[in-house]
């Protein structure tokens, strides 16, 4: 259990204890940019999908609402990783915690913003994620709405960004 808890370890990132990190911009509803040991990275958030800017209206709404939550948070955040630490983008993938230990991964689902995506091997929450899913759509919240998302996100990107 503590192996599964343990903080920035990077093979690649001199983390040491360092765990919380101040986000400087919400990109979408995914994608964050932090300070980390002085440098500025992308953060992908692990085991969702938000809809893309352009898929309007959701891809904005979705990326206020995170940008919401970090306001809430002062913009403070911590982050941890799974198996795999980055993308083919080089972004740092990553489970993003408030400092109450909220993590916004789920709560971005919850509240109907993003779906569900997962990649192995980075499945650590998957159980969690897709709950936060189901009670989504039960509730309709979000793009779950009656006037919700029409395409995935994955979708979306499959026609548009070939």
């Amino acid at each position: 259990m503590l192996l599964n808890s343990l903080f920035f370890y990077d093979n690649s990132l001199a983390f040491g204890d360092q765990r919380h990190v101040r986000v400087i911009k919400a990109h979408d509803g995914d994608t964050v940019s932090v300070i980390l040991n002085g440098s500025k990275e992308k953060v992908r958030l692990i085991g969702i999908d938000a809809p893309e800017i352009k898929q309007r209206p959701w891809g904005t709404k979705a990326r206020k609402h995170l940008e919401k939550m970090l306001i809430a948070s002062n913009r403070t955040v911590i982050l941890e990783f799974d198996v795999e630490r980055r993308d083919k983008y080089g972004r740092l993938l990553c489970y993003i915690f408030t400092p109450d230990r909220k993590m916004l991964n789920i709560q971005m689902v919850k509240d109907g913003y993003a779906v569900l995506f997962t990649i192995p091997p980075n499945i650590k929450y998957v159980d969690e994620l897709r709950m936060a899913q189901n009670e989504a759509r039960q509730h309709r919240r979000g793009i779950w709405s009656g006037k919700g998302l029409k395409e995935s996100p994955s979708d979306y990107r499959k026609r548009h960004y070939q």
